[in-house]
């Protein structure tokens, strides 16, 4: 029997490892409730969601998680998240009255804008694809969030973005795009993401209409990337969940964060969202190249920033959710700005 290639091997080894995920709810026992549920949340990133005719810088992902359930006292559950969230109290603030935890695995597809080119382009960001597998820790006192990622993974052939994008494009009938020999070459990654979320405001009325206002700082520490970050998130819509945020592009968002007050499954819930991020990057191995390694590289803007607006609903144990998300540059000489969409959905285990 003929092999597999070994970027698709180990991309199906992660898809394995992923699918798992959800799994891990079969051992809930009594940890688990209508009120509060583990979820399992499944997100498709595409460039193709945001603009016509672009596909270029971030033009995919996808991400598959497992949150926990809220945990307002002994962790429970199945043994792995017991485990993990004994091993991980260093992580939490100090006094944190509720706490979750998060598992994901994610692949991420980058690519310069002409498809076409077989060889090294030199002014355009280089091919790059990214594979993680990752723990999240949230601990929640009142209205302030900590959440701290961390993350293991590879760049390179090993994270089989050339085969994941050919396969899409291959059923889809798009043309495959010819400079995957230029890209960046394999070195294990790893990442420690750490947030700080505080809601600032929060009115809703008694008829379930209302808005919330939410802030957030932090930065990231690794070869994957090294930044620091601010932001805010405005929602507006009818039952708001008792979060910190829906942008998917944050660590503590599409509803990941613990919760005190339940939504009732038996009614309609949904939410209008904008979120805007300002990144100031130290360093970005998608842009800035491989570690120790010679390859490609551009020469990397130092700041960097996300607009996203979006909308989420929530109907029984599902919640679906969507959202286009612009960034501005990346590096000098990028033509166009990058913009991407986002498509969610999450069921409650």
């Amino acid at each position: 029997m003929t092999s597999l290639p070994r970027s698709p091997r180990l991309a199906c080894l992660a898809l394995a490892a992923s699918l798992c995920l959800p799994a891990l709810a079969q051992a809930q026992s009594d940890c688990g409730s209508a009120a509060n549920p583990a979820r399992f949340t499944a997100r498709s990133d595409n460039d193709v969601y945001g603009r016509a005719g672009q596909d270029q810088g971030y033009t995919a992902g996808f991400a598959m998680g497992y949150v926990s359930p809220t945990f307002a006292g002994d962790s429970c559950g199945p043994a792995l998240v017991r485990w993990l969230d004994g091993h991980l109290g260093w992580l939490q603030i100090d006094g944190a009255q509720q706490r979750n935890l998060v598992l994901t695995a994610t692949q991420g597809i980058y690519t310069p804008t002409d498809g076409t080119r077989a060889d090294l382009i030199l002014d355009d960001r280089p091919y790059a694809g990214v594979m993680m597998l990752g723990v999240g820790a949230n601990s929640r006192r009142g209205d302030h969030l900590a959440t701290t990622h961390l993350r293991l993974g590879m760049v390179g052939p090993s994270a089989a973005g050339e085969w994941a994008q050919d396969t899409v494009h291959r059923i889809f009938g798009r043309p495959r795009f010819e400079g995957w020999d230029n890209q960046l070459r394999d070195e294990v990654l790893v990442q420690v993401q750490h947030e700080r979320l505080w809601r600032l405001r929060r009115n809703e009325r008694s008829n379930g209409w209302g808005w919330d206002l939410t802030s957030h700082a932090g930065g990231s520490l690794g070869n994957l990337a090294t930044f620091a970050n601010a932001g805010a998130e405005v929602r507006w819509g009818k039952h708001l969940p008792d979060d910190f945020g829906t942008d998917p592009q944050r660590p503590a968002g599409e509803n990941s964060a613990p919760i005190v007050q339940p939504h009732d499954g038996s009614r309609w819930a949904w939410h209008l969202f904008s979120s805007l991020d300002a990144r100031w990057v130290l360093q970005d191995i998608t842009l800035d190249g491989n570690t120790w390694k010679d390859s490609h590289s551009v020469n990397a803007r130092d700041s960097v920033a996300d607009l996203s607006v979006g909308i989420a609903a929530t109907r029984g144990r599902w919640k679906i959710g969507g959202a286009i998300v612009g960034r501005t540059r990346e590096f000098q000489g990028q033509d166009e700005r990058p913009v991407f969409g986002s498509v969610s959905v999450s069921v409650a285990l």
